[in-house]
Formats: C-alpha cells, structure tokens, sequence
C-alpha cells in the first residue's frame, strides 16, 4: 500500500475548506501502544485522505506503521484509561489540502487479546480491513469518498454488529461461510450485490444462520453507491 493518492480523492478533500499545505519528501514512522488492564478498548481512526490497512498479529495492543510526504498529515495516536475502559485515537490532523502525488499510508494491527469496539472513519481513499484476527465487540465504518473492503482471514470469536457508513463509493465486505450473517442496507444505496446469501423481508442472510454460534449483524446506511456481500 505504497500508492500516491488518487486525483478524484484529492478533489474531494479541496472542496472540504482545507488550505492548502506542501507535499515534502516520504516520511516512515512507528508507533506503538502497551497493553494495560483495560478490560475493553475502544479503538478510534480518523483518517482524513489515504489507505488504511487494518489487521491483527500485534503483541501490544496496536503496533502501526506510517508512510506519508505531508509533514502536516503526521499522524496523532494518544491512549487514555478510565476505570477498566482505554480508548486509543488515531488521527490525521485537519489542515489542509495537497497535489496530486501526495502520498499517507496506515497499516494498524491489533492484539487478540482485548476486546475492542472499532471506529474507522475514511474521509476520501481506501481501506481494507481484515476483522477476522480481532476481538471485536462492535465495529463501525465510515468512508466519504473511496473504496472500502472487509474482510476476514479468520473465524471472528464472538458475535458483534458491523455498521458501514457512507457518502459515496463501494463497499465489500467478504464473510466466512462458516459465520452466521444478517444484514441490513437502507438509505441512497446505488446497487446491492449479494453473493451466497438469501433475501427474506428487508434482511439479507446465509446458511450458516441457526447453526453458527458466532453472527456479525451488519448494518448498511447513507449514500454508498455500491455495496457487495459475500458469503461463500
């Protein structure tokens, strides 16, 4: 994920009342959070214009790897307890718009062993986030203008709802077969194309519903212009 950011992406945070800022040389940074004895995590990224790559295989609660040319754009990663609940930020500062050959790049993972509640939120660019190897509670996915996919190289540990928000775009999102799924799409939806699931009513769902102790309930809303479902 070492590509320079789209012009349509771009374009798309210009009209956002950013400034512009200066497109310098490529920057690489790491950054990690300990773990503590928070008994739950609620993970926050928020990123402006970019990639993201979300997965698991942290030995601490999140190892990342940074590569962007916008000194301006250097990510913020803060960490706070409160009672047994952390809440960790990752974020891309609000300060400006850039040229077409700027280039912000986020590889997050994650450790299995705390319980998160994950909050992706995508301004313009693509994501793809493999949930599979977390521990999740909740996970919500908010993309303005781009491309998201979801996917999973592992069986999910327990039962959590997924809800995908978005402006414009695609999203995809690729289930286990093994997973029971139940899923909902409502708002300015372009197209909806399902794969290896069944309609009844407003609800879309597979095979493995009823014989499955783990369900992902996903909840589709806003003007995504094009939304997949896999589950084969």
């Amino acid at each position: 994920m070492k590509r320079l950011l789209a012009v349509p992406v771009l374009a798309a945070l210009a009209g956002c009342g950013f400034h512009h800022v200066p497109v310098g040389e490529v920057r690489t940074e790491t950054k990690s959070v300990e773990k503590d004895d928070a008994e739950m995590v609620r993970a926050e990224i928020k990123l402006g214009a970019g990639e993201l790559r979300v997965g698991g295989g942290a030995t601490k609660l999140m190892e990342a790897n940074f590569r962007y040319n916008v000194d301006a754009w250097k990510p913020e990663v803060r960490y706070e307890k409160n009672g047994f609940r952390g809440r960790l930020t990752v974020e891309q500062p609000k300060v400006g718009s850039t040229g077409g050959n700027a280039e912000n790049n986020w590889e997050l993972k994650f450790s299995k062993d705390v319980p998160l509640d994950l909050d992706a939120n995508i301004g313009a660019g693509e994501a793809d986030l493999d949930l599979g190897p977390l521990t999740l509670r909740s996970a919500e996915v908010s993309i303005g203008a781009g491309k998201v996919d979801v996917r999973f190289s592992e069986t999910p540990r327990k039962s959590f709802d997924l809800n995908v928000r978005g402006g414009v775009g695609e999203a995809t999102i690729r289930f286990p077969k093994d997973v029971a799924v139940i899923a909902r799409a409502k708002g300015g939806i372009g197209g909806i194309s399902v794969r290896g699931m069944r309609k009844e009513g407003d609800e879309y769902r597979n095979e493995a519903l009823g014989n499955s102790k783990v369900t992902i309930t996903v909840d589709v809303k806003g003007g995504v212009g094009q939304i997949n479902l896999i589950a084969e």
